[in-house]
């Protein structure tokens, strides 16, 4: 599949609602950035990157961004969502973000 079907696949599927928001994932070669995003409505909730620490782009600085990220979900009062990762694979960067907001307790 081309890169445009598979997002476009995954989009069909993933929705974001005011009770049950869309954590959208996204990582470049430098950074890596997560936002809580209600489609519904059309906005972002919250939002963590990378980009403010000035870290390098690695596991660990996806772990603080993803507890970063739910903290920030605990004070906005969203306990539970979906994962959107986009067409990125499931493992290095994109895995440990996801885990690291488990930890601090979002529910997805």
């Amino acid at each position: 599949m081309t890169y445009k079907k598979v997002v476009t696949k995954k989009k069909t599927n993933i929705k974001g609602t005011a009770t049950k928001p869309r954590l959208s994932v996204f990582r470049s070669n430098k950074y890596i950035s997560a936002q809580i995003i209600n489609d519904i409505e059309g906005v972002t909730i919250v939002s963590a990157s990378s980009i403010k620490s000035g870290k390098p782009n690695n596991v660990e600085s996806a772990v603080a961004v993803g507890k970063e990220l739910a903290q920030k979900a605990k004070k906005a009062s969203i306990s539970t969502i979906v994962f959107d990762r986009g067409s990125y694979q499931y493992k290095g960067r994109i895995k440990a973000l996801a885990d690291a907001a488990r930890e601090e307790g979002l529910v997805f």
